[in-house]
């Protein structure tokens, strides 16, 4: 059985920022990785994300019927290769409130104030535009502006000012509120995931291997303490590696509490209902799960000047001869280039992201729907319907049982009803008039708030950032303390989404890879000289 220093599972948003910093500091790394490489130009190519959703690079997880969505079964896509979701995620550069951090704090994670992550995003970042006491430069992820500013996203922008929206150029500042267009994590008009930053620093040190199409079974546990990990290798034979330090989990919220179950940890009454071994009882384990939760508010127009088409045919080979040739045109751009950040209770602090779509999109299944349009799409900031992770049955190749519970706190619905009419404000100011837009769904004859839940239900879909089913604390359902070891279980640290004890009030990539950086700080014995 080969060993290595440490073993990370999963080569994800996390997973590559951990590989390169316990090789660069002289250790030696296996990252276990259950997708293929990220040898696809529709990784790399900012605007052909969309291709890769679907593919052998992505885990499509589903969710059981959700009664807060009408029954309906929501698909909740995440990376699987090489960057993980950083290689298949929309490039948005955000970070959260200051008020998340603070919260976790206030939650007994000592140490994960806002005053205390804040450094650790600077010391990430390269930020092309900004240089102050909120961003960093030098760093290995790469933070650009937008190349390609598609009409429709530059008329979103003006229309939420002329519904009474301030506008704001930096969402990572000193307040998060406001529209405008969203940085980006690209370089030189590429994507930069954590694979091409990250892993690529350290790709040819003899310290790191990686195992790609090699998906995690099962801990080894000796003692009660992590000391390896069983997998299937790409040619279907189980195969297994020894850690002489530790083992770093970092699969996502939905693959890390079942590769913990799967090893008996976890809660134990479940556990023995599989016929599992409990080798540490944790109950939290799977629970808490959280996503932001979106119902889009459709524009239609008659002129064609959206997005559908520009994939097919003459206008396609033109698109890509421009990206080949010039680096500049449609396919520089991330697709969802603008949104922004609003208060809609008045409570102080922002409820609310937009994501907006130069076209009709639908969920992860429907895809594109017919005609020219535009989806702009409110975000729950900060659900509080809770979900849960758990087996199907012990076997790793069976689906996690998966429930939602989206949209089942009514908190959540009344949120989201307020962000879907703020959308149709912003449909009907003047710039989205100026290009013939006319409200398609809910549709002018909605008024009422019932119609409006009816459409928020009928039409709900995550924005694909599932988190918090190992959460970080000190209550009875924590899985890991404030230095990300699970508790219990000796060598064994978790370091992806899961374990937000909250979830953050935005995009997760940037915070996954924060987290990554405290756990190879603890890992490394660098912060405040305690492992």
């Amino acid at each position: 059985m080969q060993s290595y220093d440490y073993i990370v599972v999963g080569a994800g948003s996390s997973g590559c920022v951990l590989a390169n910093r316990l090789v660069t500091a002289g250790k030696s790394v296996l990252l276990l990785e259950a997708g293929a490489r990220d040898n696809t130009p529709f990784v790399h190519i900012p605007a052909t994300f969309v291709r890769v959703l679907g593919t052998k690079r992505t885990w499509m997880y589903q969710t059981e019927p959700e009664p807060g969505a009408n029954g309906r079964v929501l698909t909740v896509p995440q990376g699987r290769t090489l960057g993980g979701g950083s290689s298949v995620n929309a490039m948005i550069y955000i970070r959260g409130q200051a008020e998340d951090y603070d919260t976790w704090r206030d939650l007994g994670c000592t140490g994960w104030g806002y005053s205390e992550v804040l450094p650790v995003f600077r010391r990430s970042e390269d930020n092309e535009t900004f240089s102050d006491a909120f961003h960093g430069t030098g760093g290995e992820l790469k933070v650009s502006e937008p190349r390609h500013r598609h009409p429709i996203s530059s008329a979103f922008v003006r229309a939420a000012q002329e519904a009474g929206l301030p506008y704001t150029a930096d969402f990572n500042g000193v307040t998060q509120e406001g529209i405008g267009f969203y940085q980006t994590t690209t370089y030189n008009q590429k994507r930069a995931s954590t694979a091409a930053t990250f892993l690529k620093a350290v790709l040819k040190s003899p310290l790191l291997t990686i195992r790609t199409e090699s998906e995690a079974h099962g801990l080894i546990l000796e003692n009660g303490a992590a000391v390896g990990i069983r997998y299937r290798t790409r040619g279907g034979a189980l195969d297994s590696a020894r850690a002489k330090e530790e083992v770093v989990l970092s699969a996502g919220a939905l693959a890390t509490p079942k590769l913990l179950m799967l090893s008996g940890i976890g809660p134990g009454a479940e556990l023995l209902q599989h016929g599992i071994t409990v080798m540490r009882d944790l109950p939290g384990v799977g629970e808490n799960f959280q996503d932001h939760i979106t119902a889009s508010v459709y524009g239609v127009t008659d002129r064609p000047i959206s997005l559908k088409g520009q994939d097919r045919g003459f206008r396609a080979i033109a698109n890509g001869l421009q990206y080949i040739v010039t680096r500049s045109g449609l396919l520089t751009s991330n697709v969802v280039e603008t949104g922004g950040f609003v208060d809609t209770s008045g409570k102080g602090r922002p409820d609310i992201q937009f994501h907006v779509t130069p076209a009709l999109v639908g969920d992860a299944m429907r895809g594109q729907m017919e005609g020219h349009g535009v989806s702009i799409n409110p975000c729950i900031l900060r659900p509080l319907s809770r979900g849960k992770v758990s087996l199907r049955s012990p076997d790793p190749q069976d689906p996690i049982v998966f429930i939602g519970n989206n949209l089942t706190h009514q908190d959540d619905v009344d949120t989201l009803v307020r962000g879907i009419r703020l959308g149709r404000r912003i449909l009907a100011a003047p710039s989205m008039r100026a290009l013939g837009f006319r409200e398609f769904l809910p549709g002018p004859g909605a008024e009422s708030d019932t119609q409006l839940v009816q459409h928020a239900r009928s039409m709900a879909k995550t924005v694909y950032h599932p988190a918090g089913t190992c959460k970080m604390g000190n209550d009875p359902l924590s899985v890991v303390d404030n230095r990300l070891r699970v508790i219990g279980v000796p060598r064994l640290r978790i370091s992806d989404a899961s374990v937000m004890p909250t979830l953050v009030s935005g995009n997760t990539n940037a915070p996954c890879i924060m987290i990554a950086e405290r756990c190879a700080d603890f890992l490394l014995a660098r912060d405040n000289g305690q492992s």
